[in-house]
């Protein structure tokens, strides 16, 4: 399963035909729709039968077990994983205390084809025994780190004979910092830091009080400490820094009371059917002065002779905008959470096309002065 051979090393990645027979598995709340949702979308062909409560009692009806003939042409390596979650999950009762550990179980042996799933929330919520918490934490973390950084040396064309600059990164940091020294605000919260970019450039200024950062994804924590040399920094400047992992779609009071807040490069990764989510967590609940919000224009796009048409700029982007898309959802969202907004672009701007970057700034109407 660990996918580790010391003797024959070459028949780990061999695919071969194989013959699986489980003579009782149970599948409550489910049946067989359940077991050819969470096996078929894999590859295998499937011949199930489901047991009678009690053969000599037929009038007693069916019982919630079933007999499962599996066979697929694959890795031995990738059936075990593929067993060891979806048994699991399809069975539902647990015997043991559900904790952590089982969430990193789960996503190390799905790793490769978990993510792709059609069915990965169900299988994880089922897997981890709908527990709210743990469930909500693997798919953040799937989603995470799954994902590639994105980088603008990504961007430039293998050929050279397209020229982004490859500064845009910073010119994108240095025009979110200078817009959040015009807005006055000392208390800011990076949501969906990364590697702490931002931060570490927010960390020059002494009009910057309390920086905090905030990212689905642990390791990038740890990555964003290690960038601004957190270890060996004084006591002083290390009470202006907070670190935490949490998620852009679920209500946390840790976001509430900031004076500004930044999400650069990250609402794209974000699945469209949790963009209203995002909205109320930012907008409703943690509601700060003002909000700098950066995407990629998906008009730029043309610019890289190695994108297909309509392919997204990165392989974890779950949609790009057009400029006119963007300032639409923008204005949207400002009047229904009662934001000014202003659209700004980034980088070098093309005609017809625009920059490769587009920013919107939200400014709360109710004021957008800060206390001391």
């Amino acid at each position: 399963m660990n996918g580790n051979c010391k003797e024959k090393p070459g028949l780990v990645e061999q695919k071969l035909p194989l013959e699986v027979l489980i003579t009782s598995l149970p599948a409550p709340k489910g049946g067989e729709t359940l077991i050819r949702k969470f096996f078929e979308p894999l590859g295998y062909q499937m011949e199930i039968t489901r047991h009678p409560l009690d053969a000599r009692f037929p009038e007693w009806g069916e019982s919630r077990y079933y007999t499962l003939k599996l066979t697929h042409t694959l890795a031995i390596k990738s059936l075990l994983s593929h067993l060891y979650i979806l048994i699991s999950a399809l069975d539902y009762n647990k015997h043991y205390f559900v904790s952590e550990n089982d969430l990193d179980k789960l996503l190390k042996k799905g790793e490769g084809w978990l993510k792709e799933h059609p069915e990965k929330e169900q299988i994880i919520r089922r897997y981890l025994i709908n527990l709210r918490s743990l469930s909500r934490q693997a798919l953040d973390r799937l989603n995470d780190d799954e994902a590639q950084e994105e980088t603008d040396d990504d961007l430039i064309d293998e050929t050279g004979k397209q020229t982004l600059i490859k500064s845009l990164n910073n010119r994108r940091i240095n025009r979110i910092v200078e817009k959040l020294l015009e807005s006055g605000a000392k208390r800011v919260l990076d949501l969906g830091c990364g590697e702490g970019k931002l931060i570490r450039q927010l960390l020059t200024y002494k009009q910057f009080s309390e920086i905090v950062g905030m990212d689905v994804s642990y390791n990038a924590l740890l990555r964003t400490k290690e960038r601004i040399h957190f270890d060996e920094m004084s006591p002083k400047q290390k009470e202006r820094i907070r670190l935490f992992q949490g998620s852009l779609t679920y209500h946390d009071k840790r976001l509430e009371g900031f004076d500004a807040a930044t999400v650069v490069e990250v609402l794209e990764h974000i699945d469209l059917n949790r963009l209203k989510a995002f909205e109320r967590v930012l907008f409703e609940f943690a509601k700060p002065k003002t909000v700098i919000l950066t995407m990629p224009n998906k008009e730029y796009n043309v610019m890289w002779e190695r994108l297909e048409p309509d392919e997204l700029r990165h392989g974890d982007h779950r949609f790009e905008w057009t400029r006119q898309e963007f300032a639409e959802w923008a204005s949207s969202t400002g009047k229904i959470y009662n934001y000014e907004v202003e659209i700004l672009p980034i980088g070098d701007e093309e005609a017809n096309i625009g920059a490769p970057t587009q920013m919107a700034i939200f400014s709360y109407k109710n004021g957008n002065t800060y206390g001391n």
